[in-house]
């Protein structure tokens, strides 16, 4: 490509002759750049269509009544299941079911009942603290903006991004867990590793009014059919098109 755009174009001691070979440069660079995001928009556009096809109707599994609770249900799934927050949190919410009750709650009380989340001192000093903020800062309700639920405690993008999709419908980003990290990487979706790269490659081709079921779907996607050790890539309805990428043969 270098050469090709510098010999149509006249002799070198033409004032012109760089900056234009330049221009012939950036041009095709710019054709060949645009052919590859539109070759992987394509690719996604079959991806999603299988996975609706396969998970039509998908919501969190995290069980949660309020936005509130979803937020403190998302910081505790931390190195964590689902399920296992699920089991954590009806006893959790039961005793301490908004922000100003969680917030008078003893640390320990607190820790005793997180325990099997893992990490349960951190996250119990996260979770008060998260809650004691609600309170003072916003009369005890989980706010609808990016940059204010990132500056509560033990909240990160990710779970900003599940507390805005998942209860108030506003898409910022998509969520990126384990599951969409491993099935992105293997569908050749991304080949980073970071989340917030894996995001940017996800929301460069996923149009933004897929960004948050298409995290439901592919975390569905991963429980029931590509699982880490083991995907059961015989049954999968991507099986005729998914490069496999990292996965054993």
């Amino acid at each position: 490509m270098f050469w090709s755009c510098y010999l149509t174009l006249g002799p070198r001691n033409d004032d012109n002759f760089w900056r234009d070979g330049y221009l012939c440069l950036l041009q095709e660079a710019t054709t060949a750049g645009m052919a590859t995001i539109n070759s992987a928009k394509q690719e996604t556009r079959r991806i999603l269509r299988r996975l609706k096809a396969d998970y039509p109707e998908v919501t969190c599994a995290l069980k949660h009544e309020s936005a509130f609770q979803l937020l403190i249900a998302t910081i505790l799934s931390a190195q964590c299941t689902d399920e296992r927050v699920n089991i954590v949190t009806a006893d959790l919410f039961a005793k301490y079911p908004d922000a100003a009750a969680l917030a008078a709650a003893p640390l320990k009380a607190l820790e005793k009942i997180i325990q099997s989340t893992g990490f349960f001192r951190a996250k119990a000093k996260n979770i008060k603290a998260c809650a004691t903020a609600l309170v003072e800062r916003h009369g005890g309700k989980v706010p609808a903006s990016l940059d204010e639920l990132v500056t509560l405690a033990g909240v990160g993008r990710k779970t900003a991004n599940v507390v805005l999709g998942t209860y108030f419908g506003i898409p910022t980003g998509v969520v990126v867990d384990t599951h969409v990290s491993r099935i992105s990487q293997r569908l050749g979706m991304t080949s980073h590793t970071d989340p917030v790269r894996i995001e940017r490659d996800l929301m460069a081709t996923l149009p933004k009014k897929e960004w948050i079921n298409f995290s439901h779907r592919v975390i569905h996607h991963g429980r029931a059919i590509c699982k880490a050790r083991k995907p059961a890539c015989d049954v999968c309805s991507m099986e005729k098109f998914c490069p496999r990428i990292g996965v054993k043969a």
